[in-house]
């Protein structure tokens, strides 16, 4: 069954808006959980600034049975809390609270790596000069990470256009629905291409801008 391009070029810009808003939308809720989480990973480790085992250990057991869980069996095992939160399993809102969850601790495994790697006399210089915890956060931490921190975010980025397309496949809108309901279903391969042309698109605008801000931040 062949599609009519006229009529249908609008669903594929409408598909590819969703996809956006679940991709943006989710980086931004995610990063911003997710460095608050990967923030406090790293000061309660071990003779850290804040050092306190039980947040670490409690912290590090949560992101280790996340991270490892295909989505799309975490977007359907969490299906009646995303009902909870949400009031639906279908749609773009539905597909950003579960998406969140799982960037938010990618960000956060993302964010410790790159704070391990600073330089520990860095941070002891700051507490020879009295700085409190909070301020070597915000003035030591977050700026020696932040080129880094952004090829990180890039890389979720990437996997957010993954996430989405998936989520669409289960009934979450986007590229995804469409590829699943107008391409596999109806046998038709020109509607899957265009979905996977699009996508691959995206892949490259987003790893072009996190390239673009990383090399600018690590000049300064």
């Amino acid at each position: 069954m062949n599609v009519d391009w006229i009529t249908f070029w609008p669903r594929i810009v409408e598909a590819t808006g969703e996809t956006l808003i679940m991709v943006i939308a989710t980086l931004i809720f995610g990063s911003i959980i997710g460095v608050s989480i990967g923030l406090l990973l790293f000061v309660t480790r071990k003779n850290n600034i804040l050092e306190n085992k039980f947040v670490f250990r409690l912290l590090n057991i949560i992101i280790n049975i996340i991270r490892p869980i295909p989505f799309i069996i975490f977007l359907v095992s969490i299906s009646q809390l995303t009902r909870i939160v949400v009031g639906t399993t279908i749609g773009t809102a539905a597909a950003i609270f579960p998406m969140t969850i799982v960037a938010s601790f990618v960000v956060a495994r993302v964010v410790e790596n790159n704070l391990v790697s600073i330089d520990p006399g860095v941070i002891e210089a700051a507490q020879a000069m009295g700085a409190s915890p909070l301020r070597i956060i915000f003035t030591v931490l977050i700026p020696e990470a932040l080129g880094p921190l952004i090829l990180g975010l890039t890389f979720v980025s990437v996997s957010l256009i993954d996430f989405s397309a998936v989520a669409g496949t289960v009934g979450g809108g986007g590229l995804g629905h469409v590829a699943m309901t107008y391409g596999y279903q109806r046998f038709d391969g020109s509607v899957m291409l265009v979905t996977v042309v699009i996508l691959i698109i995206m892949v490259q605008l987003a790893q072009w801008i996190g390239n673009t801000l990383s090399r600018k931040i690590m000049r300064r």
